[in-house]
């Protein structure tokens, strides 16, 4: 048996400090400093909210040789384990998503990452082509709705055991529905929101090579919402609410993000029924006082380990 250990997290373009507005050098390297501290470190790291290059990527935090955001994440992140005494290493793949021009210029840039310790084969991934998840039909002008997708990594350990991992970021609810304005609750209730959700069921389900999988990421999506429950009853298992035996409202009550006073479970890691979650010790609440993530984004990271392996 080999334990695997997976984080998801929302570092809105490490720009924190600045809202979101602009990232920064500072910003980004706190996050290394996280990562590099876990105890032990992450096998996976599917990350949302990541540019390329742009205006915003740019301005406070300037680019040395052209280097993608990305690319400077992880010279930091290998220059803090090198600090730790850390030998490990990791892979980088990023699957862009949406680009604001103005002219020729990219304004700002919206993007997943997902990032892959070297223990790790990767045999396949779509970062050339992520796919579309994005529901555009309610959208007044859809060309400028900001695209939606899902990253997919098919990684393979040095033992030999395979494993699908999926990473995605859906969008908010439109304003332009019923529920935007009857449901007090809001976020998981969009009609594009479970449209959304019912494409990124029907591209795992046919990606997927085995139920030993991963679909991690952003949801914008509470528990007990019906894009959550649409996800359940496609096959697919909250692994956090099994293994913590929350309820649905214990789990809403478990904030992973924040805005303004606002605290809500947005973020989840789901899974097929060939894996089995050990713990997810690397866990905190949002904003809480010793948290090892505490104010370096807007959202904290769901950090779990699963057995992979003969006896998974």
């Amino acid at each position: 048996m080999h334990r695997v250990r997976v984080v998801t997290y929302n570092v809105r373009y490490f720009g924190h400090g600045t809202r979101g507005l602009a990232s920064t050098g500072k910003a980004m390297e706190r996050i290394a400093e996280a990562l590099s501290s876990l105890d032990p470190l992450a096998d996976i790291i599917c990350l949302q909210e990541v540019e390329t290059t742009s205006l915003r990527s740019n301005l406070a935090h300037p680019t040395v040789d052209g280097q993608t955001q990305l690319q400077r994440l992880m010279k930091m992140l290998h220059a803090a384990l090198e600090r730790a005494g850390k030998r490990d290493a990791y892979e980088a793949y990023y699957f862009p998503a949406h680009t604001y021009r103005f002219s020729a210029t990219p304004i700002y840039t919206t993007g997943l990452a997902v990032i892959a310790h070297r223990d790790f084969h990767v045999s396949h991934h779509n970062a050339g082509q992520p796919h579309d998840i994005t529901y555009r039909h309610i959208h007044p002008v859809k060309r400028l709705k900001q695209t939606r997708i899902c990253a997919h990594l098919r990684v393979k350990h040095e033992r030999g055991t395979d494993l699908d991992i999926f990473n995605t970021h859906l969008s908010l609810p439109t304003t332009l529905s019923r529920e935007f304005w009857l449901e007090p609750r809001r976020l998981g209730w969009g009609p594009n929101q479970v449209e959304e959700a019912k494409n990124l069921v029907e591209f795992v389900t046919r990606e997927k090579r085995s139920d030993r999988f991963v679909v991690v990421g952003d949801f914008n999506a509470l528990p007990g919402s019906p894009v959550y429950r649409t996800l359940l009853q496609n096959g697919l298992t909250d692994a956090f609410a099994l293994q913590s035996g929350m309820d649905e409202l214990a789990l809403s009550d478990f904030h992973t993000a924040g805005f303004m006073n606002m605290r809500m479970h947005l973020d989840h890691v789901f899974t097929g029924g060939e894996l089995r979650w050990l713990d997810f010790s690397g866990t905190h609440r949002f904003g809480q006082k010793d948290g090892l993530f505490r104010d370096l984004s807007d959202h904290t990271p769901i950090v779990g380990t699963f057995a992979l392996g003969d006896d998974s």
